[in-house]
């Protein structure tokens, strides 16, 4: 019998206390919107949900031992997460902790330090149409969605997206003016699977959408590698000396 998957949904909740309106579609916030969209797509999961303001951001050890896969959606607060716990994630992604990095989390410290790059990209937020096009339509976090998604409205992200090659991209964007934008990709970082996925800005109903619900928790079931032992991959040593560049012998 499969353990039933244990999923941790972290948000800053910031926009939740200052932007008028929001709670008119996310009325628990969006990680209430998140959780509620996983347990409808995947009803025999644990979630749980943790913000900023919880002590040590929600994601103690413990936590993140009983977690398989982390979502993690940040804006405008990516300063004030410690960077403690961003070290203690980063510890439990490497040890097959799988995590889910959505929309404006691409420029959270811990995605910036998996992935070592600025992770910056091009954006306006016009309310303009997002279509997300299928790219690897036989990628498991694709099954069963449908070619293309629309979402009506959405902040515009653009090229160039400083992030390494990812190793599958799934979904690609284009946006009513124009801009492409590479919107689903995966990485594997020591023993932990990765997905980033952009649509979700906090002004817009997206993760209300049907469609998004089915990528993220496929999402889910990709980078979830249950009752695995969580343990970061080990670093072998080379011999001393053994990049360095031969010298000849050693004067006696």
């Amino acid at each position: 019998m499969n353990q039933p998957l244990r999923i941790t949904v972290w948000n800053e909740a910031f926009h939740e206390t200052v932007l008028p309106g929001m709670g008119d579609y996310y009325p628990d916030g969006i990680h209430g919107a998140l959780a509620a969209g996983i347990e409808a797509q995947i009803p025999d999961a644990t979630v749980r949900c943790a913000v900023l303001s919880d002590p040590e951001h929600g994601l103690t050890e413990q936590v993140l031992a009983d977690t398989d896969v982390l979502l993690w959606w940040g804006h405008v607060k990516h300063d004030e997460v410690d960077d403690e716990v961003v070290d203690r994630v980063h510890r439990h992604v490497l040890g097959g902790m799988g995590l889910l990095v959505l929309h404006s989390g691409h420029f959270s410290k811990i995605f910036i330090k998996l992935m070592g790059t600025t992770c910056s990209l091009s954006w306006r937020n016009a309310g303009e149409r997002e279509v997300l096009w299928t790219v690897a339509p036989a990628h498991p976090i694709a099954e069963g969605v449908a070619q293309p998604v629309v979402i009506p409205e959405q902040e515009t992200y653009g090229e160039f997206f400083d992030i390494p090659a990812p190793d599958e991209l799934v979904f690609v964007s284009s946006f009513s003016g124009g801009e492409v934008f590479r919107s689903g990709a995966t990485f594997r970082r020591g023993n932990g699977r990765i997905f980033y996925f952009s649509p979700g800005d906090e002004h817009y109903p997206v993760y209300n959408q049907a469609e998004v619900q089915r990528i993220i928790a496929n999402g889910i079931r990709w980078a979830a590698q249950p009752g695995k032992p969580r343990s970061a991959p080990e670093v072998s040593q080379a011999p001393r000396g053994w990049f360095e560049p031969h010298a000849g012998p050693t004067a006696q």
